[in-house]
């Protein structure tokens, strides 16, 4: 079934992702290849709807519920918007992916990992990203972002030991074997230059 490739950025909130995503779409489409960008929680209809549900700062949400809440839409998402791309021979980015729920609702929220890991291979089919780039913060780097953030959605309104706990899970995660860690506190352009020499590695293949 697979023919395309499927790129993730993984990382905290304000660690670039959405920037790198945009410069490395153009890049590939530049190269001729037909790229898709999307997002976690979101991506489809329904997965929209659940975003704004968990993003709500007037959502009351246990941490079990939310887990549900986000495999739920990772479900929808992999069946009706990554599948198809990929039999389809698109090249996928996606912003966040199973990673994301293993830092915030495993390490952040403190639910068991092997119930989080779990129902991430139930809600991707086993489906696993051709490569992860998690964008690493350096402490000094994350602590001055972290007195600017507005503090606008239900997740980034969570108090600085949550996200401390956060940012200390992508830095464990990011020594998974497969995965590439990217220094994010450096120049976007220099950011860049290293997401393209991985991805050149995979286009290669």
């Amino acid at each position: 079934m697979k023919k395309g490739i499927f790129i993730v950025l993984e990382g905290p909130d304000r660690s670039g992702k959405s920037t790198q995503a945009a410069l490395l779409k153009t890049w590939l489409e530049e190269l001729g290849h037909e790229v898709l960008v999307t997002r976690e929680p979101g991506g489809t209809y329904l997965s929209e709807k659940i975003r704004k549900i968990l993003l709500d700062p007037k959502s009351n949400i246990e941490p079990m519920t939310e887990l549900f809440l986000y495999e739920t839409s990772r479900i929808k998402h992999t069946l009706e918007k990554i599948m198809p791309a990929l039999k389809a021979g698109k090249v996928i980015i996606s912003d966040r992916y199973t990673l994301s729920t293993t830092a915030y609702q495993g390490y952040g929220r403190g639910l068991p990992l092997t119930t989080v890991e779990t129902l991430n291979r139930i809600a991707t089919m086993d489906l696993k990203p051709d490569v992860t780039i998690v964008f690493d913060i350096p402490d000094k780097v994350f602590a001055q972002r972290e007195l600017t953030r507005p503090g606008r959605d239900r997740i980034e309104r969570e108090p600085d030991s949550f996200r401390r706990r956060v940012n200390r899970a992508y830095k464990l995660l990011a020594r998974r074997p497969g995965i590439t860690r990217i220094d994010a506190g450096r120049p976007v352009e220099t950011i860049q230059k290293d997401i393209r020499a991985r991805v050149s590695k995979l286009l290669k293949k």
